[in-house]
């Protein structure tokens, strides 16, 4: 495998950015076509939607690189063995496929990691036009242009982490901030999108308070999630409602579990991860999920009782993604870890992560007519 000293190598990055332009300039000139004759509002508010879409496909093709072991499929950054493309390191790869068939370098997981990255510069691209249109017109904006612009940050972070993914050889708090950071990319977007549709959720106060603490509880379980897929912890357990045979294994082990400064598969002091851990990983996510679940469940009969006000929409979002997503979670258990179960299950957190933060983006406060904010009479009612 390449060596240490070139696991960055900036020979190529002239040519991915250029295909990334390229393939940016695309979307964009099909965009203004699509929005011609609209003005400038119109296509700047299609263009945030559009960013959305690709950012959700993003994460989950994330997701797909991960669950297919192709994080380490070109194994320096951001080219692979220097080349723009697989093509031109295909000796190489070859070499490496031809002394360890199963990988981590192959022909296939090459082509995997970099389609990632050449959708992530892509992202990247339209952000930057986003960015930088929205300071343009931004008397035009429902929203700050500081929106935008801290969108335009991220990604760069975001880059950042895929770099020290590969660079520290996918160590495991690097890679589940950088699947955590994928959502908060998508979330940050989405805000971005909800003031441009402009459709306010009127919700009462408990509603409104209920969904913040799903929404909370919620990104904490992505955390744990994307920790349990990082440290491979999905099969540590077996069976379920019990977890080898126990409600409560008793020999789980947490300190190395949840230590963020070691590497993959191993302890703080370079020992091997131990099963102990591993359950104890697994086993917090599976008893977090019922607080998430059952809070999520909560907001979605919340948001039915008050569907009169706000229509029926929003309870059918949060109530059947969350049915899926359990049902994707028990599949990887029972099934042993399908890949199309861990997908829909890496697909649907990002999903409530988007509907979280558009229902959060939407959200204010309602009061019943005739009562004030503390349920005092209000003096503008009719």
């Amino acid at each position: 495998m390449k060596s240490s000293t070139n696991l960055v190598d900036l020979a190529p990055a002239v040519q991915l950015l250029a295909g990334a332009a390229l393939a940016a300039a695309v979307v964009l000139g099909w965009l203004a076509w699509r929005r011609r004759g609209q003005g400038a509002s119109a296509w700047l508010a299609a263009l945030t939607a559009l960013t959305v879409v690709l950012t959700f496909d993003l994460v989950v093709f994330g997701s797909f690189t991960r669950l297919t072991d192709s994080g380490l499929g070109c194994p320096d950054w951001p080219g692979c063995y220097g080349q723009a493309s697989p093509v031109g390191a295909a000796r190489q790869i070859a070499a490496e496929e031809a002394a360890m068939p199963t990988g981590p370098v192959t022909h296939s997981k090459a082509w995997i990691e970099m389609i990632h990255r050449y959708l992530a510069m892509t992202v990247g691209g339209l952000i930057l036009v986003l960015a930088v249109a929205s300071w343009i017109r931004r008397r035009e904006l429902p929203h700050s242009p500081w929106w935008a612009t801290a969108t335009l940050v991220w990604v760069v972070i975001q880059g950042l982490f895929g770099k020290y993914t590969v660079t520290l050889k996918l160590y495991p708090a690097i890679v589940t901030l950088h699947l955590l950071g994928g959502q908060f990319l998508l979330a940050l977007l989405v805000v971005q999108y909800e003031r441009w549709q402009q459709r306010p959720l009127a919700l009462t106060d408990g509603t409104r308070g209920l969904l913040l603490a799903a929404v909370a509880a919620l990104w904490i379980q992505c955390l744990l999630g994307g920790w349990v897929s990082t440290n491979y912890a999905v099969l540590a357990c077996s069976g379920f409602p019990q977890c080898n045979g126990q409600w409560w294994p008793q020999d789980m082990e947490f300190e190395q579990a949840f230590s963020a400064f070691r590497h993959l598969g191993q302890t703080t002091d370079g020992q091997l991860l131990g099963l102990p851990s591993l359950v104890a990983i697994h086993v917090v996510h599976r008893a977090f999920a019922v607080i998430a679940l059952g809070l999520l469940a909560f907001v979605a009969w919340r948001l039915w009782q008050e569907r009169q006000a706000i229509g029926h929409r929003p309870a059918a979002w949060v109530g059947g993604l969350a049915a899926a997503q359990l049902a994707s979670g028990l599949s990887n258990v029972v099934l042993g870890w399908p890949l199309a179960a861990a997908l829909m299950h890496s697909a649907g957190a990002a999903a409530l992560v988007a509907v979280g933060t558009s229902l959060m983006a939407r959200s204010h406060r309602y009061h019943p007519a005739g009562v004030g904010v503390r349920g005092r009479p209000d003096p503008h009612a009719a």
